[in-house]
């Protein structure tokens, strides 16, 4: 009953929202499982044939069970006795055959809908912005591509299956019990309404419980991938009891969400259990009356009674698929929450192909902040000749990689726009624009495989010739021939068997071997000793030969190197020039150059 007050339309259009909400999200699930099968109609179209087949032949035990006794053993008719057996025979092959192709044909479309699924997140993974990866938790998005869908594997693989059969042996079952005795089937509904208010509470309360468990579930995945990430720093500060103890928090979490569902199931089945022990007492005490009455067969008592164990099966059965359901459901919404995100970067509709550029980069009254944080970046305005090598300088957060970010089109502009030889970022195809660019972070990434694969990231198609060359130019050579199967050797995750400064240039070789017109350096020398730095000097000379180069950089001959040196605070351009040009005007890069020159000395 609805109670009325104040405002109370408002109270029906809310709920009325909800409501429709509800269907809309229910309608998308439904829409999003149905499409895992589409694909493969026909494999679809034999599994619900053999489902449906396999679940009529299920009913026919009971029936015959009563025609051998009313039939065969009451009327001593041994032909009739002699068909049921061998009809109980043939329905067992039948059930055994239609039940092996049904899994067989359900089992191969759920594996291949999943195997799909999961396909479709990861190629979805790989259009979202930067933004998304800043703003996620590792462990939580490798969560839903893992956890997530493997919780959905359990309802696409058996749970439809079992929905269907379990329904339909349901259905079936009712309508047999009372085209067997209505009188028999009545006294059975004395135990309806309490079994209907018990599924109601079990349904309420394990709803609740199983989104709990996959939210739990993601936090430790999501724990573990960060500990995990960052052992070498966990270890440094000796800092595993505390990692231990906040993991343990975490797994304590998970462990009271699923301990709960084990309490509401510990509940709930064994009560169906004992209304169905009720109602079978009910229709052998009833039955058994009628039978002394003459009014019911023996054959026919015993058929009722072994469909009304066929009536509760189902019913705990699809009690236990509805904790299939919601803990699929609560995985399913999630993974739709990360299929709904929308890249921040788009291609324009009419974006066009970069062509072949020269390398002019102009920065034009540039505004931008990350997300709803202040701006980073004030009016800034920088043209750069192509072939110039400009350094970029100043004191941490001053915006210098994000000057980085707004090249490569990570970000885009919240004002003002960035150009290349005059084509605005945001008329281009970003796919055309980064194959023009060449980064080198702070920490060269590698990939697990060989040092040629990693070398040849960015030209997959490069020769074994090309791959040592572009080693050989920047240093690598020196260490890689030292490896036992040099350029074959296998590096493992994140390239853990060489050194920080082993796998910079490793990276610096992948940005020579691209082929860029326009490079970014950021931090790239930073985890280079200055022997190695010294040996690569002539690498960098080959690497920016030609090209227009962004270099982030601390390091004094680097800087020194530069064609341009800007100077950034807050965001803004407070000098520009040459090295000789800044040091004589003994502004902030004067300041600057001795806090560094000290640091060196």
């Amino acid at each position: 009953m609805r109670v009325w007050q104040a405002g109370g339309h408002l109270t029906d259009q809310r709920a009325a929202s909800v409501d429709d909400w509800s269907w809309r999200q229910t309608r998308r699930r439904l829409g999003v499982l149905a499409g895992l099968a589409r694909p493969y109609p026909g494999r679809t179209a034999l599994a619900v044939v053999t489902l449906v087949a396999y679940t009529l032949v299920a009913l026919l035990p009971p029936y015959l069970a009563k025609i051998a006794v009313d039939d065969g053993i009451a009327a001593r008719d041994l032909e009739v006795l002699t068909a049921v057996v061998i009809a109980f025979v043939a329905s067992g092959l039948a059930a055994f055959g239609l039940s092996a192709l049904q899994t067989y044909f359900t089992g191969w479309v759920g594996e291949r809908g999943l195997a799909d699924l999961r396909i479709r997140l990861f190629r979805h993974l790989q259009r979202l912005s930067l933004g998304f990866y800043e703003r996620n938790r590792t462990g939580a998005v490798v969560s839903r591509i893992t956890n997530d869908v493997e919780a959905l594997d359990q309802l696409v693989t058996d749970g439809f299956s079992s929905l269907v059969q379990n329904g339909l042996v349901l259905a079936g079952t009712a309508v047999v019990l009372f085209l067997l005795d209505w009188r028999l089937a009545l006294a059975t509904l004395l135990v309806l309404p309490v079994m209907a208010g018990a599924t109601a509470w079990f349904r309420v309360r394990s709803n609740r419980a199983y989104r709990r468990v996959r939210e739990r579930l993601g936090l430790v995945t999501a724990t573990l991938a960060e500990d995990i990430s960052g052992m070498r720093v966990v270890q440094s500060f000796t800092r595993e009891p505390t990692a231990q103890r906040s993991f343990r928090g975490v797994n304590e979490a998970y462990r009271g969400a699923n301990y709960e569902t084990v309490v509401l199931n510990g509940l709930y089945f064994p009560a169906v259990d004992v209304l169905s022990s009720v109602a079978t007492a009910i229709v052998l005490g009833f039955g058994g009356y009628l039978v002394v009455d003459g009014s019911l067969t023996v054959g026919t008592l015993l058929a009722f009674t072994l469909y009304l164990s066929n009536f509760f099966d189902p019913v705990q059965q699809l009690s236990q698929l509805y904790n299939t359901f919601l803990s699929a459901t609560a995985a399913l919404d999630r993974i739709l929450t990360v299929l709904d995100e929308e890249p921040e970067i788009v291609d324009a509709p009419d974006a066009h192909e970069l062509p072949p550029v020269q390398g002019h980069v102009r920065f034009e009254h540039v505004d931008f902040g990350y997300g709803d944080l202040p701006d980073v970046l004030h009016g800034f305005d920088l043209d750069i000749p192509p072939g110039t090598t400009v350094a970029l300088v100043g004191h941490t957060g001053a915006g210098k990689s994000t000057i980085a970010k707004l090249l490569t089109r990570f970000y885009d502009p919240r004002a003002g726009r960035i150009t290349i030889d005059g084509h605005d970022l945001r008329e281009v195809t970003q796919e055309s624009l980064r194959r023009q660019l060449g980064i080198v972070p702070q920490e060269g990434f590698l990939f697990a495989g060989t040092i040629a694969d990693n070398i040849a990231f960015g030209r997959p198609e490069a020769t074994r010739e090309e791959i040592v060359a572009a080693a050989t130019a920047v240093g690598a050579d020196e260490f890689v021939d030292g490896l036992p199967d040099r350029y074959g050797t296998q590096l493992g995750e994140r390239g853990f068997r060489l050194s920080l400064g082993q796998r910079q240039l490793v990276a610096f070789a992948r940005a020579l071997l691209a082929g860029p017109r326009i490079l970014i350096l950021d931090e790239a020398t930073s985890s280079v000793d200055i022997g190695t730095e010294r040996r690569i000097e002539h690498g960098l000379e080959r690497l920016l030969a030609g090209r227009t180069a962004f270099v982030i950089a601390h390091r004094l001959s680097t800087i020194r190197r530069a064609d341009l040196i800007v100077v950034l605070d807050h965001g803004r351009i407070v000098e520009q020039g040459t090295h000789d040009e800044l040091m004589s005007a003994g502004g902030p890069y004067t300041r600057l150059y001795g806090d560094w020159a000290a640091d060196v000395a």
